[in-house]
């Protein structure tokens, strides 16, 4: 028997910390949400204020979330460096969270430690949203990577997904695995040896019975692949700047790379980039890297509205 959909009441007040937190029937209610804010500019959360906490550097998320939030009638306020908060005389993230909530309906924070934001959440009792802490978790990207999944595939079972690139320290491609778990999907994980997925989310695929390989050549992955997840090697991750060196170019992927794998494939990556894309690919019709920019304004609408209990 198919479990009832969840409630769109049941996520007010709820918190986004992890996709670990959200099962299956509740991600396909927010991605069923979402649909429904594409183009939608009515004063929904008026009233609403979104305090936005970002410790570290941010474009996409911290602008789309503002977006979303004054697209539908709210407002922001916040930081976006960790030097113009009281943190950097010497406040515990717990204190500045607590001073916070005062000013505000729900919180977003992006902070460089992993766990940062599950602690943000323990202390307060308003709505948190992480928007990315260190390595760890990105849940309102993964959001939108599945939209922009199901938009440009049509489903979100029965895939063959690759990730390229560094697999260690990118938070939005622990998310993503992690959530793929749900879905009845072929992996495969692509990366230099010292990037490979860290051993806490294989041992998460073989729990779930995940089909999936590790490789370091990019042409391993099946010549039927339906989705190329790209990401850039993080710099600002590495201990040892030579260790970086070393792998920084390690893939590059142009249009004669793409063509080899499959003229049907769809090209995705978080943003921003650096050379393992070409800008040769950026008309090529399986190209979503710019849609899925793009969709963080449509999906992070739900994940407000939702978590805010805002009826439409």
């Amino acid at each position: 028997m198919t479990a009832p959909a969840p409630d769109t009441d049941s996520f007010a007040g709820r918190d986004l910390i992890s996709m670990r937190d959200y099962k299956r029937d509740e991600l396909l209610a927010f991605l069923d949400e979402a649909t429904f804010y594409e183009g939608y500019q009515e004063p929904l959360l008026k009233g609403k204020v979104l305090a936005s906490l970002f410790f570290e550097p941010s474009t996409r998320t911290q602008l789309s979330f503002a977006s979303a939030m004054q697209r539908l009638g709210g407002s922001t306020l916040g930081f976006s460096d960790a030097k113009l908060s009281s943190m950097a005389k010497g406040e515990s993230l717990s204190d500045t969270i607590r001073v916070v909530e005062s000013y505000c309906d729900i919180i977003l924070i992006r902070h460089p430690r992993e766990g940062a934001a599950r602690l943000a959440s323990e202390s307060t009792s308003l709505p948190v949203i992480n928007a990315g802490d260190g390595t760890n978790q990105h849940p309102s990207q993964t959001l939108l990577d599945l939209y922009t999944v199901r938009q440009t595939r049509g489903r979100l079972d029965n895939l063959k997904i690759a990730f390229i690139g560094d697999l260690k320290y990118s938070r939005t491609v622990h998310s993503l695995i992690e959530t793929l778990t749900h879905f009845d999907n072929e992996i495969f994980l692509v990366s230099p040896q010292s990037l490979r997925t860290p051993p806490e989310f294989i041992e998460e695929l073989d729990a779930r019975g995940t089909v999936y390989t590790e490789d370091e050549d990019f042409f391993s992955i099946a010549s039927d692949v339906d989705i190329i997840y790209t990401t850039r090697i993080q710099q600002e991750r590495f201990p040892d700047p030579i260790e970086y060196e070393k792998v920084k170019n390690a893939y590059r992927i142009d249009r004669e790379a793409i063509e080899r794998v499959g003229a049907d494939v769809t090209l995705m990556h978080p943003l921003p980039r650096l050379n393992e894309i070409s800008t040769d690919l950026d008309d090529y019709p399986g190209a979503a890297y710019f849609d899925q920019a793009k969709n963080g304004v449509t999906v992070r609408k739900a994940i407000l509205s939702l978590l805010l209990g805002a009826s439409r």
